[in-house]
């Protein structure tokens, strides 16, 4: 099958379906294939209470299938499938799914989103979203007068360890080796903090908590010098140690950064091919929130609604 949209939309999530839900009122009649993970991170992430426009706290899942029934609702075509390849080398824009299916687009909207990296231990996905995060920002709130870890070495590490200190009582950064890599300026602020403790030469064996209610407890650590256990009493375990954006298909058609991030010009979601826009954490590695995802899927949307109303196709 062959489809064709004014506006194709690659990757769902608080970005992808906001530019839905703009191009859809637009009349554009937008088509978003979801990809493997519809909704992105939030649909792991179970408290959310930093949303704007929710008294109480609400569930990731839930926010996202909200999202996507309003897209839905005003006009968006939402297929499940996922995109392999794409041609922006010429016009119209071309995407083919795994299903076989082919895409065409006066524009695209990229929304694919980051996933963060994680330990790879099974105790670690066991309690995700049960006192074990990859986002301090969003989760350090519910770990308030509490003792937590921080995992990583580098300006993310820090960064999450310094912002942890407002809330939690006592933050320790767990290294595998004896040196930083992070900036010299954080590593300073980090090394003055009266709340944070470096434990090095070490890394995480195993997350350990209780099942009814599931709740992290503790960490075995494993000492990188000499294979050594030891375990601690801790009540959250922060993983800061880099995102991966999901980008790898439009390697060679749009312009990336050194880590692969989408580039896109200031203030803008345009990306280096004219009519192709990019938005959410596939471009940005600063802020990572549901909210600034959102924000940027409404530029997006904007903008490839003025792209399209200037051209003849």
């Amino acid at each position: 099958m062959a489809k064709h949209s004014k506006v194709l939309i690659i990757g769902s999530g608080p970005a992808g379906y906001t530019a839905a839900i703009y191009t859809a009122r637009a009349m554009l009649e937008p088509i978003m294939v979801q990809g493997t993970q519809p909704g992105g991170q939030l649909t792991i992430t179970t408290d959310v209470e930093n949303y704007p426009g929710f008294g109480d706290v609400i569930q990731g899942p839930w926010l996202m299938e909200q999202m996507q029934q309003q897209a839905k609702s005003v006009g968006t075509d939402i297929i499940t499938d996922m995109i392999k390849s794409v041609d922006f080398s010429k016009r119209p824009f071309t995407a083919v799914g795994d299903s076989g299916d082919t895409y065409t687009a006066d524009s695209i909207i990229i929304s694919t989103g980051a996933q963060a990296r994680w330990l790879g231990i099974d105790s670690e996905m066991k309690f995700s979203g049960f006192g074990v995060s990859a986002c301090a920002t969003c989760d350090g709130f519910f770990f308030k007068d509490k003792e937590v870890i921080v995992v990583g070495g580098g300006n993310s590490a820090v960064e999450e360890a310094l912002y942890l200190t407002g809330m939690a009582s006592k933050v320790y950064l767990v290294h595998r080796r004896d040196t930083l890599r992070a900036e010299k300026i954080l590593q300073d602020r980090l090394f003055a903090h009266a709340k944070i403790e470096c434990i090095w030469n070490s890394q995480i064996e195993e997350i350990v908590g209780d099942d009814n209610p599931k709740n992290v407890t503790g960490v075995k650590l494993k000492s990188t010098v000499d294979g050594a256990i030891t375990e601690m009493k801790i009540d959250g375990v922060f993983v800061a140690i880099g995102h991966d954006p999901a980008t790898g298909i439009f390697k060679g058609q749009v312009e990336m950064d050194n880590e692969n991030y989408i580039i896109t010009k200031p203030d803008s979601t345009v990306t280096s091919v004219e009519g192709v826009y990019a938005a959410g954490d596939v471009k940005d590695k600063t802020y990572r929130q549901a909210v600034t995802a959102a924000g940027m899927g409404c530029m997006a949307a904007l903008e490839a609604e003025k792209y399209l109303a200037g051209k003849k196709f």
